[in-house]
């Protein structure tokens, strides 16, 4: 059974910096490209960011790049993303999600077959 947890959401002032993780469970974390999404109240959930299986790959919506970072170690079965520079648009349900399909990095949600519960990110003015 596949599980996806994140960790590290909070309150933060405009600014600051959150680091969110997401440990997985029951796949091969190696063998999975991943995602952060988001979803603000009233809005649909939006692709953040993904790496590649190898970690060598990376692509960033443009309202983030210069701003987030998305890392993963393989051999904790860990996700991160550290945000620096948060924004009150920041503000949103952020998911952690595996891609088992390989070759290119995709954005779009439908393709990500595991997703996890979600960690809060607020971010205040």
């Amino acid at each position: 059974q596949v599980q996806l947890v994140e960790s590290g959401g909070g309150l933060v002032q405009a600014g600051g910096s959150l680091r969110l993780s997401c440990t997985a469970s029951g796949l091969t974390f190696s063998a999975n490209n991943m995602g952060w999404f988001r979803q603000a109240p009233g809005k649909e959930r939006e692709f953040v960011t993904a790496i590649s299986r190898s970690g060598g790959n990376t692509v960033y919506t443009d309202s983030v790049k210069g701003r987030f970072t998305i890392s993963k170690n393989n051999a904790k079965n860990t996700l991160y993303l550290q945000m620096n520079s948060l924004k009150p648009e920041d503000t949103a349900l952020y998911y952690c999600a595996a891609d088992r399909t390989p070759g290119l990095l995709r954005v779009q949600s439908p393709a990500y077959e595991y997703w996890g519960q979600g960690t809060q990110v607020t971010v205040s003015s």
